[in-house]
């Protein structure tokens, strides 16, 4: 009849934790925290830097097709007052397909512009998209 054992046999699964092991496992820890407190401090960096450089910012609020030829596109833009803006806006049909794109400037002397546009296109057009606005 098999008897039971009180531990595992000796040298069959490595050697059992020692004091070495628990440094080391402490240093990995301390070292995996420091790394990932380092990329998240880059990450966050990164983010502010980049929004804090676009000087030229904007969004559409509303657009409506007027015709198979047209779309006509609101605009808001926020700039500094003495920075001429330039919006880049496309439309796409109901594939997908784009059907029109433009640039669009805003030399208006005031960091705030609301405007509408109107964008011409190739055939219907099912919506409208602002690509990105930047310094012209």
């Amino acid at each position: 009849m098999a008897t039971v054992r009180d531990g595992v046999p000796e040298g069959r699964y490595g050697r059992t934790g020692t004091d070495a092991d628990a440094r080391t496992d402490r240093r990995l820890k301390i070292t995996g925290l420091v790394l990932g407190v380092l990329l998240l401090a880059f990450v966050g960096w990164a983010g502010v830097s980049y929004i804090s450089g676009q000087k030229v910012t904007g969004e559409v609020t509303g657009f409506t097709v007027t015709s198979d030829t047209e779309v006509s596109v609101n605009i808001a833009v926020r700039k500094p007052a003495s920075v001429t803006g330039v919006c880049t806006v496309r439309s796409q049909a109901a594939d997908g397909l784009e059907v029109g794109r433009a640039e669009f400037r805003f030399e208006e002397d005031s960091d705030s512009v609301h405007r509408s546009v109107v964008l011409k296109t190739t055939e219907l057009a099912t919506s409208a998209e602002l690509m990105g606005c930047s310094e012209g």
